[in-house]
């Protein structure tokens, strides 16, 4: 009922569509969301999320997560990220990877709303430390989409592997498109 009531509101209400899918067979896997140019995006993943019936998630700081919002942020597939000990962001996370049996983390590789003229490569070292692909995830505003793109297991050449990873989002337009990072 959830999930009718989901793609109702998107597609009839919204006008939006999707384009592309997740396997469900996917358990494991980085999932790679641009543009990130508005507060906007964060209700677009909750739909995607309830549309596809996959579970989806994200981390962010474990102070985040006390009560009573980390029962909210947990069921929304928040995962705390402890940071106090030896290991760095990408070691941490990557041992999520092998403590949940299903864990598809959505990360904005901007790591901003704001204009950026590099991406954070964090996820890409993600991916290829806990050994799972990658799946580009585009907004697009322009057209009122979310493309779903193949997935990609990172081959170690980050040069290579962004050269095929960044086609997917060439002409995608964000919410605010002059914040969003521009692809050649």
């Amino acid at each position: 009922m959830k999930k009718q009531l989901y793609k109702w509101i998107f597609f009839s209400l919204m006008g939006w569509k999707v384009v592309g899918h997740i396997d469900p067979k996917i358990k494991k896997c980085v999932m790679m969301v641009m543009p990130h140019t508005s507060a906007h995006d964060f209700y677009l993943g909750i739909f995607i999320r309830g549309i596809t019936g996959l579970e989806m998630n994200w981390v962010g700081k474990k102070e985040l997560f006390r009560f009573p919002l980390g029962l909210y942020f947990r069921y929304m597939g928040g995962e705390p990220l402890d940071r106090s000990g030896k290991l760095n962001k990408v070691d941490t996370i990557a041992a999520i990877f092998q403590r949940k049996e299903i864990f598809r983390l959505a990360v904005a590789p901007e790591g901003t709303r704001n204009k950026v003229s590099t991406l954070k490569t964090g996820f890409y070292y993600i991916a290829l430390k806990a050994n799972v692909p990658i799946i580009p995830v585009a907004f697009d505003f322009g057209k009122k989409e979310i493309n779903l793109g193949n997935p990609i297991l990172p081959s170690g050449d980050i040069e290579n592997d962004m050269i095929i990873l960044n086609k997917h989002f060439i002409n995608v337009k964000g919410k605010i498109p002059e914040k969003g990072y521009f692809f050649e």
